[in-house]
């Protein structure tokens, strides 16, 4: 028989190390660093460094860079779902777009956060849930199990891709403060004007309102004609 191992300093240490973590505080601590820098600064070394430990704790919880960016992404989504249990009850249409609106924020808010929703159902129940969330409000307009689908999917991928679009990184004049965003949009309305009116009919009609317009506002008036169309294919 082999004999019982005896724990050495080292394992004494280690067991330190990952007692000291919980798998709430990596995601909380992997949030912040992302929100701060995005995904080029969570490494592990950089994590384990803001949480005093090394980066074997971090290896504790997650196996790779990936795992550990889809289950940030999936612990930002608890809070989305918390947000989002009261829309149960009301008209359909105006619980999906609470919930729509509510997925918006969070990701807006993290541009980091859109190319990691929904990627490994396996390691983000999460996100399955919101969407299982949104299907569900679908699934109160009776529709045929194609359509319930495609209206779920339609749903979820405006809000996502709107999100992280508007939360691409600013051009690099802005970044580095060479310029102001204002500065910048203003430049580019000088040069759309300056475009021929017979060949770019559509830019000169929209000029004046894009030069203000509010991203917020135009991503809920684009849900809010997704949305028109799904109550009328629902026949309400």
């Amino acid at each position: 028989m082999t004999p019982p191992r005896t724990r050495g300093p080292d394992d004494r240490l280690k067991q330190r190390r990952r007692a000291s973590h919980s798998m709430e505080s990596v995601m909380t601590e992997a949030v912040r660093l992302l929100d701060e820098a995005g995904d080029s600064a969570l490494t592990f070394r950089a994590l384990a460094a803001r949480m005093g430990g090394g980066v074997g704790s971090i290896y504790w919880y997650v196996s790779s860079k990936d795992e550990l960016l889809e289950r940030a992404a999936d612990f930002v989504l608890e809070g989305v779902l918390e947000a989002t249990e009261g829309f149960v009850d009301g008209d359909p249409i105006d619980d999906l777009r609470s919930t729509a609106i509510a997925l918006f924020e969070a990701v807006a808010d993290r541009p980091w956060l859109g190319a990691y929703f929904m990627r490994n159902t396996g390691s983000q129940p999460n996100s399955l849930r919101y969407y299982e969330r949104v299907g569900q409000q679908v699934l109160r307009l009776g529709l045929g199990p194609l359509e319930t689908f495609n209206a779920a999917s339609a749903v979820v991928g405006y809000v996502v891709g709107i999100a992280a679009d508007l939360g691409q990184q600013p051009p690099e004049e802005v970044v580095d403060g060479s310029t102001t965003r204002a500065e910048y949009m203003g430049r580019t309305i000088a040069e759309w004007r300056d475009l021929d009116p017979e060949e770019w009919p559509f830019l000169h009609t929209i000029l004046d309102v894009f030069a203000d317009h509010d991203d917020h506002a135009q991503f809920v008036a684009g849900l809010d004609l997704l949305l028109a169309g799904l109550r009328l294919q629902a026949g309400d």
